[in-house]
């Protein structure tokens, strides 16, 4: 059986298919938790295999879940990988009370040369207000920040033309970079004029 045949079984409860599809795309999924880890200062303590173990762990755990293919897979696990992280980031500014905030680096594909350093629990902050607002342009970000993946795959994922898919990322990063530097444009809607 191919992978998204695996991956169907599975959305299907069949258990032993996730066991059987994770050693076909470890590597990928280490990828992605690679890509994800360059957004973040040297001292967040994980690594990617560290996060894919836990992607891993939280896939065991989930039930209901549908995936259609092997890109609907990677956008699951890219989501999973965001909120480990963030996770991670809350576990130590509440171990340190407050203080060392852990910072993630929005480089110029994200927002552009005046890019600086951001919390990770404020861009996941913005991220869910940005959801909110339009979740198409949310998952966007989402599937293209954390999950590392290219305009096309992020359309396939989504189902939408490549287009749309770099129209939205315009839109995110001008959205994005106004909301983490506290200009507040009101609405979505502004910014699409």
């Amino acid at each position: 059986m191919d992978i998204s045949g695996l991956l169907v079984a599975w959305s299907r409860g069949d258990e032993a298919a996730l066991r059987d599809v994770i050693p076909l795309v470890y590597e990928d999924l280490r990828g992605i938790a690679r890509r994800a880890l360059r957004q973040f200062p040297r001292d967040v303590p994980a690594s990617s295999g560290t996060l894919a173990h836990e992607a891993y762990i939280k896939l065991v755990h989930a039930r209901g879940i549908r995936c259609r293919n092997r890109a609907h897979f990677f956008a699951l696990c890219s989501r999973m990988i965001r909120q480990i992280l963030v996770d991670h980031a809350r576990r130590r500014r509440y171990a340190k009370r407050g203080g060392g905030q852990v910072l993630v680096s929005l480089d110029e594909t994200l927002l552009g040369s005046r890019a600086r350093g951001v919390n990770v629990e404020a861009l996941n902050d913005a991220l869910t207000e940005l959801a909110k607002v339009d979740e198409r342009v949310s998952r966007v970000v989402e599937l293209r920040f954390f999950g590392g993946l290219s305009v096309e795959e992020t359309a396939e994922v989504l189902e939408m033309s490549e287009e749309t898919v770099s129209r939205d990322w315009r839109l995110a990063k001008t959205w994005l970079f106004r909301e983490l530097a506290g200009i507040k444009p009101g609405a979505l809607a502004t910014i699409r004029r």
